[in-house]
């Protein structure tokens, strides 16, 4: 199973194996990492599973979609490489992925 490790804002890394197909927001909850809060429950309504992307893995996800990129306007304060891990599918090219989490979801 393919691993997502998580840079929580503590700095505290929590790596996760994720089942394909099953998208990052409910690997980070299941794997208890801290600050993924999910309000909506992985409706894709509510940006509080921001996760901020290294550069060296920005070209490597598959592109934002129009309703990502409206949510995300919404979202507490969003950077350039800014993803909501709802919309992020885990597939085996994205085994070794990390993702920042940032300080604050609202």
């Amino acid at each position: 199973m393919p691993n997502v490790t998580f840079i929580e804002h503590s700095g505290e890394a929590r790596t996760v194996a994720i089942r394909n197909g099953t998208n990052l927001m409910e690997g980070g909850v299941l794997g208890g990492v801290s600050g993924i809060e999910a309000d909506c429950g992985g409706a894709r309504l509510c940006g509080t599973c921001q996760v901020l992307v290294p550069d060296e893995w920005v070209d490597k996800l598959p592109p934002k979609i129009e309703s990502e990129e409206t949510i995300l306007e919404l979202a507490h304060d969003p950077q350039p490489n800014s993803r909501l891990s709802c919309f992020i599918r885990m597939s085996d090219a994205l085994d070794g992925l990390v993702l920042h989490v940032p300080e604050s979801q609202r």
